[in-house]
């Protein structure tokens, strides 16, 4: 049985995946949900009680971390989830896969590569750093898998929510970026087939590995395709000033919280998945592919 944790487009994807190779897939969410298949049991439960997953991952050889707390509660909520996900893995001796992302590394002064030191200059990053280490440090089963920002159905990333609803809708839309600096884009479904791929080989076990992402675009190549895409006009864009951002952040929840994060936008921020692509043999999903399925799926 392979038990995962989180039902947003990285878990969903992975549920599906393992479903439909034949695996036995425990989906555990707060609510309950996640997509229907006859090899998905979907439990509505708390995974940060640790005697609750751990009761409800008994005779898991694998636990697939692909879910996370609300943006603004990552220092509170973070570090139980963690916690409980390792306390599991240690019980039940599953492997714990977990997804992670690129903030650990800091800001990069070239492409992030996979053996690079976490050196993390935010609190998000510095939350994102110790769970890894964490895991690490209690000896567990474990690997985590880092992409860059998300595109595909259901994805929610910088772009998804910030930049592309307003270029669809033929407005004026002011980006708090270097609009032209190239910035690496992961498909959703390429992080799932990455996470099974791991957990299904001991050798990848103990390190980090970076998704089979596509060769890095900028956001105004990245808008113009989205409207190429959609059949709609050239997307109407402009630099926000970091001035207006620090503004904005008194009064916008969302605003504030990617303010610490901003270093990510205003250079480039590449991401060399070399190693897990020759390792896997996974080729990323084109940029073009995965943005025509973001459109499509409401993003």
């Amino acid at each position: 049985m392979r038990v995962v944790v989180g039902a947003g487009p990285v878990g969903t994807a992975v549920s599906r995946q393992l479903a439909d190779r034949g695996e036995q897939v425990r989906l555990i969410t707060r609510s309950g949900s996640g997509p229907e298949h006859p090899r998905v049991d979907r439990v509505a439960a708390d995974a940060t009680d640790p005697a609750v997953l751990l009761r409800l991952a008994d005779g898991a050889d694998a636990i697939f971390s692909c879910g996370g707390p609300a943006y603004d509660r990552w220092p509170v909520d973070w570090p139980p989830l963690g916690a409980s996900l390792i306390q599991t893995a240690a019980a039940t001796g599953a492997v714990l896969v977990t997804t992670g992302n690129l903030y650990a590394y800091g800001q990069p002064n070239g492409p992030m590569k996979e053996g690079d030191p976490d050196r993390p200059n935010s609190v998000k990053g510095a939350v994102r750093a110790k769970l890894w280490a964490d895991a690490l440090e209690a000896k567990i089963h474990t690997a985590e898998v880092r992409g860059s920002d998300y595109l595909g159905a259901g994805a929610s990333s910088f772009f998804t929510v910030g930049v592309l609803p307003g270029v669809l809708a033929g407005k004026k839309t002011a980006v708090p970026a270097d609009l032209d600096a190239l910035h690496s884009w992961t498909y959703v479904g390429d992080v799932a087939r990455t996470l099974v791929a791991v957990a299904s080989d001991e050798t990848a076990w103990g390190r980090v590995w970076h998704v089979p992402t596509a060769a890095p675009v900028s956001i105004r190549e990245l808008a113009t395709a989205a409207t190429e895409i959609a059949g709609v006009p050239a997307p109407r864009l402009s630099a926000m000033p970091p001035a207006v951002l620090r503004l904005g952040g008194l009064f916008n929840k969302q605003a504030r919280e990617i303010r610490e994060l901003q270093y990510q936008f205003r250079a480039p921020f590449v991401l060399d998945s070399s190693q897990a692509q020759d390792a896997f043999g996974i080729e990323p999903v084109p940029t073009a592919d995965a943005l025509e399925e973001t459109i499509k799926n409401g993003r």
